[in-house]
């Protein structure tokens, strides 16, 4: 009964990352069919160009994933770990919505070209969290000196009852 949770956590990494294959295929199926197929006489190196793009967006957060997914065993041949968590956030969610973004993009640029545009929010995304990190980074400065009134208020009750020692009941007899 040991490692349990490790061939759980196997098994439902193997399962989902059989789940993104088949949507990364389908959706390359769909675009070719469709766009390249049914389409034909409007496919031009541009579409060419973008269904290369999207490949390439898939393959590289797809890897990454796999590597993050697969399992460590010992010397032996047991079970060490299952991989790593992949319902977890961080840069394992980051790499999904990729692939996520990736998808409706390509199955919905049969409709329209337009919407490449959305692969903007990548970027985007990226140099919003960017900002968040080298705001830290950044000196304060006014932020210090201003302060409200209930805000003072609540901040010297706060102290005056640090201040104070604390009263201990203690039965007497």
């Amino acid at each position: 009964m040991a490692n349990q949770g490790a061939k759980k956590r196997k098994e439902e990494n193997s399962r989902h990352m059989k789940n993104l294959l088949r949507l990364i295929i389908a959706c390359n199926v769909i675009y070719l069919v469709v766009r390249a197929g049914i389409f034909r006489s409007t496919f031009n190196w541009r579409h060419w160009l973008g269904f290369m793009m999207t490949c390439f967006a898939y393959i590289v957060p797809y890897l990454q994933l796999a590597s993050m997914a697969k399992p460590a065993y010992a010397d032996d041949g047991e079970l060490l770990d299952g991989g790593f968590d992949m319902s977890t956030g961080g840069i394992c969610g980051y790499l999904h919505d990729v692939i996520y973004i990736t998808a409706f993009v390509q199955v919905t640029s049969i409709i329209s070209e337009k919407f490449w545009y959305i692969y903007l929010v990548i970027p985007g995304f990226a140099a919003y969290k960017l900002f968040d990190v080298f705001k830290g980074f950044l000196p304060n400065g006014s932020q210090e000196g201003e302060e409200d009134e209930k805000t003072r208020k609540k901040r010297e009750k706060m102290e005056k009852r640090a201040s104070r020692g604390k009263f201990v009941k203690t039965r007497t007899r």
